[in-house]
Formats: C-alpha cells, structure tokens, sequence
C-alpha cells in the first residue's frame, strides 16, 4: 500500500509543476518580449536617423545608398509588426 501512495504523491506533484509551467508560459506569452521591444527600437531609431540624412543629403550617390537603406529598414519594420 506503501508504493501506491507514494505513486500516487509523485504523480500529483509532476501535475502540479506541469500546470505551474502551463501558467508561467500563459503568462510569459502575454509579456512584451525585450529583446524584440530593442531590436525594433533600433529600428526606428535607424528609420530616424536615415530620413534625417536623407533630408540634408546632396551627393547622388550617397542619396542612392540612403534610399536603398530606407526601404530596407521600412520593410524590416514591417516584418516585425506581423
């Protein structure tokens, strides 16, 4: 009787971490990821910087590299609201 009942303890404590990791997941899910939040920041601020360059630029070449730059990091943006 002895192995039963410590079959049966094991038993609910692996129930109970399962749903304690079910809820850490539930509520992780719901958290804004930093990493993500950093990586699309800098991606504004890029988006920022480029347009500002872009703005004073008077060189052709250069404004070419810029506007290249731009639409990249528009489509790069784009991605991450997705």
């Amino acid at each position: 009787m002895a192995r039963g009942w410590e079959s049966k303890s094991v038993e609910s404590q692996m129930e109970d971490a399962a749903a304690r990791r079910a809820k850490a997941g539930a509520a992780s899910s719901q958290q804004p990821d930093p990493i993500r939040q950093a990586k699309r920041r800098a991606l504004e601020l890029d988006l920022l910087r480029v347009r500002g360059e872009l703005s004073r630029c008077r060189n052709e070449r250069f404004r070419a590299l810029l506007e290249a730059e731009l639409k990249h990091l528009e489509t790069e943006i784009g991605k991450r609201r997705a």
